[in-house]
């Protein structure tokens, strides 16, 4: 009994320790004796395994290296945000904001730099840490919870001495290295014959996909926490109140995060942290500001990628100088066209350039780019290395104009410019360089996920005409396999086998990989839900069903009637489900609910909003997350929000809660 009290006392110093360096910022001992309690303890364990639990300081590390990290799905999509690049954009971001409310009044944001990092979700149950993966697609992350132990920043389990942890806590934050952390992991590295990583950005990085924590454990990691993910058993009505809660748990929160309730605070925060941006101890690159209102995110929603209640600034970025080699025209897997400089290697922001866009023909023409020339180089928005301009005092005397060629470089086809379009264009559908883009696009992580079935082989395959759409990858024989270069008998067994258990997929995946112009991951899951993963219901809607959906406007729906007005793309479809490619079916307790829609408002009280909403898929239905023509309920609890009103105005059945309940359990 003396040990296991000393146990707890020791766990619970270190723990108050770790939030007084961590989420105050006010380190209360020095790094010597924090270790000498943790040695302390481990000694204690040591002598009693028995009561070691997996929330001790002592289990950050400890399990075995993986053979790979597997995909978790996020419980709701970690989406990217519409970035604003200048003063003028956040000004009609704010309008547009205004304007989506309904309101003349100002609004509160809730503003934060932008960090330069990792994103990642971790996942609290009654407040212990169970797990936590990469932002990985949006939709889907890694599996790397081992890892994110290792970091001392992160509790294991959370503080209650405040406020008691909901049952089911997901936060998302930012993992990162401070600048003068890294510059000293890289020296170390350096003066040990080691590779050095370019940023602190790729250190931590590489540094979260280790698959042995132990190597994870000894690099200098921080976190910043900023965000919920799913939520069960509190609500919040402010995102400012989640953030209070967040440091009464014992999460880190950036102490730059500031309140800003008009344009004026928000263009003022902005240049105030672009100004400090090298003063600060880690990397940023913009600022952030979201709605503070939860009731007021919800009426704004989101758009397929993005929400529309935040927005990031953009920093402007930093320049150096280069010289073009040449300029090379490259071919995506849309036709598209894109001019291409070829750029002697030059650093800029932390990352060695050696390629940047010119976008399109008119921007060449605008900025009269040449072989040859010195230009300035940026990352656009510190991401997509781009040519700014040319400095001309420095062109050499025989630099000539440069024009797109008129014929595909790589199939030689006629490559054109539609009237209206600032994009040329390969029409040549089978163009190599289209086939190996669209296919390389249908086996990516976020379609097929064929596993093993690299770009490499999709080159080889496509260039001796084995493969020509992505139908043909499920024809493929062992013998086709076995024959290419570097694929020995092994490894072509292993493709056909990941073939074969890529046929089993999901509809949402499925669209997404047949590469619908404006369809991405999370657009492919709001279509799965509405067509109920029914693909010959979604080949037949038209422009109208289209565009009544929440989420898709008439750009997105113009470009789904397009891609199944051409007959070639309905017959690989079906090639592909005639070669055994299927849809994973929900299993249902019943079908009480079957074609049913409904959307939740307000607080329940005898049943958790995320249990209800599993009650209604369970039994045939579906849970939207705003109001629309297609909702045949609204399930309104207390305190009910604008939805009420919407559901009145369009003749919605609205029911309580009880009257819910009575309709599950019929």
């Amino acid at each position: 009994m003396e040990d296991k009290n000393k146990i707890n006392a020791l766990r619970k110093k270190i723990d108050d320790h770790n939030y007084h360096y961590y989420v105050l910022d006010n380190p209360i001992i020095s790094d010597y004796e924090y270790d000498n309690l943790l040695r302390n303890l481990q000694d204690l364990e040591d002598k009693n395994p028995e009561l070691i639990t997996p929330d001790s300081p002592t289990q950050r590390v400890g399990a075995k290296p993986l053979d790979a990290f597997d995909s978790i799905d996020h419980s709701i999509p970690m989406l990217s945000l519409e970035n604003a690049m200048d003063a003028d954009e956040l000004t009609g971001y704010y309008n547009r904001t205004k304007r989506g409310l309904k309101t003349d009044h100002n609004i509160e944001f809730v503003a934060e730099p932008k960090l330069d990092g990792i994103g990642v979700e971790l996942v609290y149950e009654n407040g212990l840490f169970v797990s936590g993966l990469t932002r990985g697609d949006g939709i889907k992350g890694e599996n790397i919870t081992q890892n994110l132990k290792t970091i001392n920043a992160i509790p294991l389990s959370l503080r209650t001495d405040k406020l008691t942890p909901p049952e089911l806590l997901e936060v998302r934050g930012e993992v990162f290295m401070e600048k003068d952390k890294f510059k000293i992991f890289n020296d170390d590295r350096s003066k040990n014959d080691m590779s050095i990583f370019a940023n602190p950005r790729n250190a931590a990085a590489g540094s979260l996909r280790q698959l042995d924590s132990t190597i994870t454990a000894e690099r200098p990691l921080s976190i910043y926490c900023y965000e919920p993910g799913k939520i069960n058993g509190k609500r919040f009505t402010k995102h400012s109140e989640f953030l209070s809660a967040l440091k009464d748990w014992g999460f880190p929160v950036n102490r730059e995060i500031k309140l800003v309730k008009n344009i004026d605070e928000i263009i003022s925060y902005h240049n105030n942290l672009e100004k400090r941006r090298h003063s600060l101890p880690y990397e940023i690159d913009g600022t952030v500001f979201k709605v503070n209102g939860i009731e007021e995110r919800e009426i704004l929603g989101l758009r397929s990628r993005s929400p529309r209640w935040a927005i990031a600034g953009k920093f402007k970025a930093e320049q150096v100088t280069s010289k073009i080699l040449d300029i090379v025209a490259s071919i995506g897997r849309t036709g598209a066209v894109t001019p291409v400089a070829k750029l002697n290697p030059v650093n800029v922001g932390g990352v060695v350039v050696t390629n940047a866009t010119l976008h399109n023909q008119d921007e060449i023409d605008r900025k009269d780019v040449r072989i040859g020339d010195t230009v300035l180089v940026q990352r656009a928005g510190d991401v997509i290395p781009e040519v700014v301009k040319v400095i001309k005092s420095k062109r050499p005397h025989n630099a000539s104009k440069y024009s797109l060629p008129t014929a595909c470089p790589i199939c030689s086809k006629e490559v054109s410019r539609p009237t209206g379009e600032s994009v040329a264009r390969c029409n040549n559908l089978s163009c190599p360089a289209q086939i190996k883009g669209r296919i390389k696009h249908f086996i990516s992580k976020g379609g097929l996920d064929i596993e093993g079935f690299g770009d490499k082989l999709v080159d080889q395959l496509v260039d001796r005409n084995l493969i020509k759409t992505f139908d043909d990858i499920f024809r493929l024989s062992f013998t086709d396999l076995e024959k290419l270069d570097r694929m020995a008998e092994k490894s072509a067994q292993n493709v056909i086998d990941a073939i074969n258990n890529s046929k089993k997929t999901t509809f949402s995946k499925f669209v997404y990989a047949l590469g619908i112009r404006n369809v991405g991951a999370h657009l492919s899951k709001v279509l799965e839900e509405e067509f109920e993963s029914n693909i010959l219901e979604f080949q037949k809607a038209s422009i109208d069903q289209l565009e009544e959906i929440n989420e898709v406007g008439p750009i997105v729906a113009e470009a789904i009637i397009r891609f199944w007005s051409n007959q070639i793309n309905i017959n690989i479809v079906n090639n592909c489900f005639s070669n055994g490619l299927e849809f994973s079916q929900k299993i249902f307790q019943s079908k009480n609910l079957e074609n049913l829609s409904f959307v939740f408002t307000g607080t329940l009280k005898k049943i958790k909003r995320a249990e209800a909403k599993n009650h209604v898929e369970l039994n045939g239905g579906r849970v939207s997350s705003s109001v629309s023509r297609n909702t045949d309920y609204l399930v309104a609890g207390e305190s009910s929000g604008s939805k009420l009103k919407k559901a009145s105005d369009l003749n919605i059945k609205i029911i309580d809660e009880l009257q819910f309940l009575e309709m599950i359990d019929r």
